[in-house]
C-alpha cells in the first residue's frame, strides 16, 4: 500500500428538518467539488432560532477528510 496524505476541512451544513439532513447536506455539497472523500466527523450540533425562540434551522459542523493530491 502506497503512503497517502489527507486534507481535513471544516464545513457547516444546515437543514430545516434535522441534524442528520444538515450533516448530509454538507457532505453532499463537498462531494460536488472534492474527490476521494474519506471520513466526516460531526464536531458540533446547534440550532438557529428566530426572534421568538422557534427553531429555524438545524446546523451540523463537520470535520471532513479527503485524499490530498496537490504537488
Amino acid at each position: 500500500m502506497a503512503d497517502s496524505v489527507y486534507k481535513v476541512i471544516e464545513l457547516i451544513g444546515t437543514s430545516t428538518e434535522s441534524w442528520e439532513k444538515a450533516a448530509a447536506a454538507a457532505v453532499s455539497r463537498a462531494g460536488e467539488s472534492l474527490r476521494d472523500l474519506r471520513v466526516a466527523e460531526v464536531m458540533k450540533l446547534d440550532l438557529q432560532l428566530d426572534a421568538s425562540g422557534k427553531v429555524e434551522a438545524y446546523r451540523a459542523k463537520l470535520s471532513l477528510s479527503f485524499k490530498f493530491e496537490g504537488s
